[in-house]
């Protein structure tokens, strides 16, 4: 295929974040009551789970659109996913245990009873794209058990359950685009009786990386103008299709349960995978440095990837935690703002009418919270306020942005841009020799958040 491993190995970084999202939760403990049950993203169930309530929806379907393809044209479809591996604990007599304590090189470990997982890729080719058509292949993943016998007696079994997935392709030619339909579908052949047996022949964090020979993806999230009724007819079902790789690559494809946008990427400040949906690095890394030390040695017994987790945290420098603090990017950056295309709107000059007297920047306004206000509003009501700007909206709304007169890190907030907003009959206009009249003790406001 035309996609190098360098970029095939970045697209994968971004496809491994959803494989694991959700896979192991802070704590990061098998203790933990939130991960005795684990939930995915990308969960596909064997036949029969979903109507009877013990697991997900058995498939998932995406439709992508590609341009240019002829008879040289081909795709490569991996279709990622995790394979739950029970880890069984049995003390000296081979009897089930949660846990058991042993000495390796004089120092006691933990082993822990835990469900862990394996990642698992199938590879299905796709040729005669030009033809309309469909095609379906079936693909069998083996069960596997090991036992590794324990220092000082006890044992580990690690098993995994056989699984099948079916893979089925179809081409449907439309001028000078083609739509492809995938559906990816849980093809087991026991239907299950309990969650448990329901969760471990489950695909777990399935997801589909795409390469393109001879052909290219179009975006369904903007695609040219050209292809926007056939994007907009494309459907979905638990599998998103965004562009992968490098902005203006477009011969490489994730297909994700959860919504992205185009070209995700890692963020190059993240030091590494964390698990926890939606949690911002830094806040969890000082969660995971606050943990005792035997908080910390139950993670690290928990699962491998736990334990990486808690010897990185532990290992960052401050240098690396400051990193995690946040960067500034010029949100300016290389877009330009909407108002600076339309020569109608200007924030810095526009002005609204209130009570017939124009406010504009640097006009002087008392703020009287009304319709919209909040809590937090009402903290600010009869203060005055020096308007900062005036902003329209792409509804034809009209806001206008203050800070307040008296608040000692006025200045500050102008500086970076941390301004109020009022609508236009919020505020009432004044006059600059009115400008202490009547102004309200700072201290007797409760403070600025």
């Amino acid at each position: 295929m035309s996609v190098s491993a360098d970029r095939l190995a970045r697209a994968r970084s971004v496809a491994d974040a959803v494989l694991y999202e959700g896979y192991l939760l802070y704590p990061y403990r098998a203790s933990s009551d939130k991960n005795r049950t684990r939930w995915q993203f990308g969960v596909l169930g064997p036949p029969g789970a979903a109507d009877r309530g013990l697991g997900e929806a058995e498939s998932m379907t995406t439709q992508i659109l590609l341009a240019g393809v002829d008879d040289a044209s081909s795709l490569l479809v991996h279709l990622r996913f995790l394979q739950l591996q029970h880890r069984q604990v049995y003390d000296a007599r081979g009897a089930e245990v949660a846990m058991l304590i042993v000495a390796d090189d004089g120092v006691e470990r933990a082993q822990l009873t835990w469900d862990e997982a394996v990642e698992l890729e199938v590879d299905v080719p796709l040729a005669d794209l030009a033809r309309a058509g469909a095609t379906s292949s079936v693909h069998e993943v083996d069960g596997f058990e090991e036992a590794e016998v324990l220092a000082g007696g006890g044992s580990v079994v690690r098993r995994r359950w056989p699984l099948s997935a079916a893979v089925r392709a179809e081409t449907q030619r439309h001028g000078a685009y083609t739509r492809l339909t995938l559906r990816v579908a849980n093809t087991h052949a026991v239907r299950p009786n309990t969650r448990e047996q329901a969760t471990r022949t489950s695909l777990l964090g399935a997801h589909l990386l795409v390469e393109a020979e001879a052909c290219s993806f179009v975006s369904v999230i903007d695609p040219p103008p050209a292809a926007q009724r056939l994007a907009e007819g494309c459907r979905q079902n638990r599998c998103w299709p965004v562009l992968a790789g490098e902005p203006g690559e477009n011969d490489l494809l994730l297909g994700s349960p959860i919504i992205l946008y185009d070209h995700p990427e890692v963020a190059p400040e993240s030091a590494g995978a964390l698990f926890d949906a939606t949690e911002i690095d830094e806040i969890l890394t000082l969660r995971v440095m606050t943990m005792s030390d035997a908080e910390k040695a139950e993670a690290r017994a928990t699962d491998p990837r736990a334990a990486a987790i808690i010897d990185r945290c532990d290992a960052m420098t401050a240098d690396e935690l400051q990193r995690l603090h946040g960067i500034f990017r010029d949100p300016r950056g290389p877009a330009t703002p909407w108002w600076e295309t339309d020569a109608s709107v200007d924030p810095g000059t526009d002005a609204v009418v209130v009570n017939g007297v124009p406010v504009r920047k640097g006009s002087l306004v008392r703020v009287r919270p009304s319709r919209r206000a909040d809590a937090q509003d009402l903290f600010f009501a009869d203060r005055i306020a020096r308007v900062t700007a005036v902003l329209s909206d792409v509804d034809g709304g009209t806001h206008v942005a203050v800070v307040l007169e008296d608040d000692p890190a006025g200045d500050l907030h102008d500086w970076y841009g941390r301004y109020l907003y009022f609508a236009p009959d919020e505020v009432e206009p004044l006059d600059p020799a009115d400008s202490t009249r009547g102004a309200q003790p700072h201290q007797e406001q409760g403070g600025l958040a």
